[in-house]
């Protein structure tokens, strides 16, 4: 069992930034690859970044490439994702998730646990 708890998210200007983060407890969080995703209201849960056990290997979607830097320390058993230039259409809930693997996944159908959320709303 992991536990994830997201926090960092609230209310910025279009172009401003924000850093979210996700602490784990549970399993050693080294073993988990950690993925960041968001949900708009009536839209579905889409991929955002992702990042390997080691931190060695990322991956983003092409919606905030450039923008968006995910990171982890895992002697905080903590990921994180820097959020830079942000737009009204980033906008949504943030979730973390962990998946018990040595490769990356962008599916939220391949992630174990996932946490609560934290709202991003980024204003025009």
């Amino acid at each position: 069992q992991v536990v994830l708890v997201e926090s960092g998210g609230g209310l910025v200007q279009a172009g401003g930034s924000l850093r979210l983060s996700c602490a784990a407890s549970g399993r050693p969080f080294r073993s988990y690859a950690m993925g960041w995703f968001r949900q708009a209201p009536g839209k579905e849960r889409e991929f955002v970044a992702v990042i390997n056990w080691s931190g060695s290997s990322t991956d983003y979607a092409d919606s905030v490439k450039g923008r968006f830097t995910i990171s982890r320390d895992n002697t905080k058993n903590t990921v994180y994702l820097r959020m830079n230039s942000l737009k009204p259409e980033d906008t949504a809930v943030y979730f973390c998730a962990a998946d018990n693997t040595i490769v990356i996944h962008t599916s939220p159908l391949d992630y174990d646990y996932w946490g609560q959320g934290t709202q991003v709303t980024v204003s025009s």
